[in-house]
C-alpha cells in the first residue's frame, strides 16, 4: 500500500522522501520523480516479502512430511 501512495505523490508521506533544499528550486518534478524512487522501492520490497513468503511457506510444508520427521 505505501507504493500505491508514494506513486500518487501524498503530502502525508513528504518526511519519507529524500530530499535536499535544492531539490525544492526546480518546481515539483524533482520531488515527484524523489516519491515515485521511494515507490518502485516499496514495490521491489514488497515482491522480496512475497517471495521470501513463498518460498518459507513451501519449505513449512516439506519440513511437515512424514519421511522427514524424527521419532
Amino acid at each position: 500500500l505505501l507504493g500505491i501512495f508514494f506513486n500518487v505523490h501524498s503530502a502525508v508521506l513528504i518526511e519519507d522522501v529524500p530530499f535536499t533544499e535544492e531539490d525544492f528550486k526546480d518546481g515539483p518534478e524533482r520531488i515527484y520523480r524523489l516519491y515515485e524512487q521511494v515507490s518502485y522501492n516499496c514495490f521491489i520490497a514488497a515482491g522480496l516479502y512475497a517471495l521470501l513468503g513463498g518460498f518459507s511457506l513451501c519449505q513449512g510444508r516439506l519440513n511437515k512430511r512424514k519421511e522427514y520427521m524424527v521419532r
